[in-house]
């Protein structure tokens, strides 16, 4: 097989930034396959009400028209019930839990659920969807740390499904063959992420190697495997979540690395690529395409296209430029994942 053609891709879990990094990343969407993503609020300020998720989403649309965003609000103190009311009314798709300080951006992040559980009942009978960074803080007393934050969190997840059955849950960018388990193990309203990076990695490829630095971070090689089944076995809660992540490259390579990969421009052929090395390119469209629209219940998309992929040998780039003439904020580039290195399938056309 020397060619594959698909629907463009649903990506539901990306970073698209703000500023002059925005404007580089944000029409990248559709370059890489995509049209309809799912958006993440950590930004400075936290997407945390639906007036600012909806002035976010008309900055993201200004910039790539044909793409449909879905918007989410960022889950803190401040979020009531009857914010949750006027955000699905607005059509505000979901609420993105971040505990606290675990990633970028997460610094009011929460550190109980309990107190959210009026937020979740809104939530359940508006049909929100309701996603996980599934990690718990480091704790060096308690023996915790970013190789098992993962897997310490997984409870929280049970407990939650169990005391809302009704409200759809995804645990985001999944990298454990315990939140695996989980996940398969619940009812059919909670899915799961997966990133294209963590099908790759594993933590030897992360450690010391600043531009494959994410979180949660790339776990054993078991894990990863454990992954790579749940796509090959097809199973439907399973979708992606690139959750491409950027930043400038000074901000990667610095002595306190910030945590993401850059996918963005490439979401077909990184995946397409990296399916085919462990015999899942059969998945390809049901993990990209498909999956992820069922979960989300997905109606009038603006625009869904054709896209024509074409086995073809070629490099991913060195880096991508943002900012610069005529464009107010930072400047600077972003390398992306893999840079420099082979892909074996190339993007021929999108219709």
């Amino acid at each position: 097989m020397d060619t594959i053609t698909i629907p463009t891709a649903a990506d539901m879990h990306i970073h698209l930034r703000q500023g002059s990094l925005m404007k580089m990343v944000t029409p990248a969407v559709p370059e890489g396959g995509v049209s309809i993503c799912y958006v993440m609020p950590n930004l400075q300020p936290t997407i945390s009400n639906t007036e600012m998720a909806l002035a976010y989403k008309a900055e993201l649309e200004a910039l790539a028209p044909k793409v449909t965003f879905l918007m989410s609000l960022y889950l803190n103190p401040a979020l009531t019930p009857e914010e949750i009311r006027k955000a699905a009314k607005a059509g505000v798709r979901g609420v993105k839990s971040y505990p606290r300080g675990v990633t970028t951006n997460s610094e009011s992040g929460i550190e109980s659920y309990d107190i959210y559980y009026p937020v979740f009942q809104a939530m359940e009978e508006e049909g929100m969807v309701l996603n996980l960074h599934g990690e718990i803080p480091s704790d060096a007393e308690k023996n915790i740390c970013v190789m098992n934050a993962e897997e310490k969190f997984l409870g929280h997840l049970k407990d939650i499904h169990l005391a809302f059955p009704k409200l759809k849950i995804i645990l985001e960018h999944a990298t454990t063959e315990a939140a695996v388990k989980m996940v398969k193990s619940l009812g059919d309203t909670v899915g799961c992420t997966i990133t294209v990076h963590h099908l790759q990695l594993v933590v030897d490829d992360w450690a010391g190697k600043c531009h494959n630095f994410c979180k949660p971070v790339a776990k054993f090689p078991s894990d990863r495997a454990a992954l790579r089944n749940v796509i090959k076995e097809g199973h439907p809660r399973f979708f992606l979540g690139t959750d491409s992540a950027p930043h400038p490259s000074h901000k990667k390579e610095g002595p306190d690395s910030c945590a993401g990969v850059f996918t963005t421009p490439l979401v077909l052929p990184y995946l397409a690529t990296i399916l085919e090395s462990f015999g899942a390119l059969d998945r390809l469209r049901g993990f990209a395409c498909d999956f992820g629209r069922s979960f989300y219940e997905v109606k009038n998309e603006k625009w869904v296209g054709e896209v024509k992929l074409v086995r073809e040998s070629w490099n991913t780039p060195e880096k991508y430029a943002f900012g610069g003439a005529g464009i107010e904020g930072e400047k600077g580039d972003v390398v992306p994942f893999m840079a420099g290195k082979p892909l074996g399938w190339k993007i021929e056309s999108i219709a």
